[in-house]
């Protein structure tokens, strides 16, 4: 039996990285999942394999910077399994640069995948979950959203964004025994952090030893964050709720 056994998660950026480590593990835990993502590949490879190993998973494509790709992907949760408990907003992207080398563009995008979409899925998903009378959202956000990071002042601005929505969410839906709760990462080894070397100019293996370079002094890997996101979904965490969890290694201590 699992910890998450005859309940519903969808998870936004569920076709790679940490998002595809939440995907396989809920799965593992009982849990049916709702895969969406814009890479409609990744995400029918991850659907087929949680498939094959016995799992309930369903792919959906989703634009999550489009309220009706959002208000898409929490129907089709509900009609495909009947119900959505836990919502993982997991969904983001980096662009490396301080303001000036930022351009317009470049911030409004980084600011829509990180911070709308989770207002967009919020709007859809709230109601169902205070239909039924209960359930989970996790926000991600990033050690950067709890303190300042170099050549990154979007992704900074759009994760501490994130870290104080999440305190608003929690305010706002805790008495429809809603809990809203934001996981931290630190350096993860994703594709995003590939993008990151790419953008900065670095070898990637030069690149991830500075990752490394915090008290337990080496970055995660993705299922070590999927572990933390488990448990604040899950019943464990039934009286966490506005919880900003830093999985970093002590990057921010």
């Amino acid at each position: 039996m699992g910890v998450l056994n005859n309940k519903c998660a969808l998870i936004t950026g569920g076709a790679s990285g940490i998002g595809r480590a939440t995907a396989e593990l809920f799965a593992k835990e009982g849990a049916a999942v709702v895969i969406a993502d814009i890479n409609a590949e990744l995400g029918n490879q991850v659907e087929r394999e949680i498939l094959q190993t016995g799992g309930r998973a369903v792919f959906i494509a989703c634009d999550v910077t489009r309220a009706e790709d959002c208000q898409h992907a929490v129907q089709s949760a509900v009609e495909k399994f009947g119900r959505l408990d836990i919502l993982f907003n997991n969904a983001g992207i980096v662009r490396r640069a301080d303001v000036i080398g930022t351009t317009e563009e470049e911030w409004d995008r980084v600011m829509d995948v990180n911070v709308k979409s989770i207002f967009l899925m919020g709007k859809y998903a709230v109601p169902v979950m205070a239909k039924q009378g209960s359930g989970a959202i996790v926000n991600s956000g990033s050690g950067w959203g709890i303190k300042g990071g170099r050549n990154a002042v979007s992704y900074c601005a759009a994760k501490g964004a994130v870290v104080n929505m999440t305190r608003a969410m929690a305010i706002d839906h805790g008495h429809l025994n809603i809990r809203v709760n934001c996981v931290c990462p630190g350096d993860t080894d994703t594709p995003m952090l590939q993008n990151e070397a790419v953008q900065v100019g670095q070898p990637y293996d030069q690149f991830m030893a500075e990752a490394a370079e915090r008290p337990l002094n080496r970055y995660a890997q993705p299922m070590e964050i999927a572990q933390s996101v488990l448990y604040l979904s899950s019943d464990a965490a039934s009286y966490v709720t506005g919880a900003i969890l830093a999985v970093d290694g002590g990057g921010t201590a």
